[in-house]
């Protein structure tokens, strides 16, 4: 079992997220769950705890979750299961933290759609660096650069940090998701109904107001003159455009 003592100041890094990414550590080991949940606050991420099956999937239900870390040994089932469910809609990023060793579980929760297998005990610092792995290539797969840059502004989605000439900008979480789908699309308009649904869910596609509330805070921290945005634009009606040009 990894120890649950490590050096803070060797996991803060330059590269931790500026907006928290969202974790859930699915693990029925609560010693596990406070390790991780300790780690990835020292990181910049924000994390939800699942003990069982069951547990995960009402918090995925409930929650936007950037990436999940799962054991397959569950008291209510096998985690392959969790991976099969969540291939069926889901690109979310899994990585299996298990105490299985057999080349053949390995084989088999990959072939299921985990995109890593680290076995416990294991290291902090490598498992920091298989999540910056998995959030890599789960842009890359959706055809996205990872790092858009306009101006003085680099957005890197990797790391969530959002620099201009250098300097940070802090975005809420909501900030940031409705930014993300902006990047990830960039160029393409983007309708009202899809990015209320995409961050905020199919039971919130009308509230067109409360995106156009994110939308004015994104501005005004992003356009070098929010009154005449140059960088996120409106499409009268219909919706938003992040501009490449």
């Amino acid at each position: 079992m990894p120890s649950a003592d490590f050096d803070n100041q060797a996991l803060t890094h330059e590269s931790a997220p500026i907006t928290a990414g969202r974790i859930l550590v699915v693990d029925n080991d609560p010693a596990i769950r406070r390790l991780l949940n300790r780690m990835m606050g020292v990181l910049g991420y924000k994390v939800f705890e699942a003990s069982s099956a069951a547990k995960a999937f009402e918090r995925l239900a409930e929650t936007k979750i950037d990436l999940v870390i799962l054991e397959l040994d569950l008291p209510d089932g096998d985690g392959r299961d969790i991976i099969h469910k969540l291939r069926l809609g889901s690109r979310v990023p899994i990585i299996v933290l298990s105490t299985r060793n057999d080349e053949l579980g390995k084989v088999q929760a990959l072939d299921a759609g985990a995109n890593d297998y680290v076995t416990k005990p294991f290291g902090v610092e490598e498992l920091a660096a298989r999540i910056r792995t998995a959030f890599r290539h789960c842009i890359q797969s959706q055809g996205v650069n990872p790092i858009f840059e306009y101006g003085g502004l680099c957005i890197d989605l990797v790391s969530r940090r959002i620099t201009r000439d250098g300097i940070a900008i802090k975005l809420s979480p909501k900030e940031y998701d409705v930014l993300q789908q902006l990047v990830i699309h960039a160029g393409k308009v983007l309708t009202h109904r899809h990015l209320l649904r995409e961050v905020w869910g199919a039971d919130n596609e009308d509230d067109v107001a409360y995106l156009r509330v994110y939308m004015r805070q994104l501005r005004g921290k992003l356009e070098s003159n929010p009154a005449n945005p140059a960088l996120m634009l409106t499409e009268p009606g219909v919706g938003y455009r992040l501009s490449v040009s």
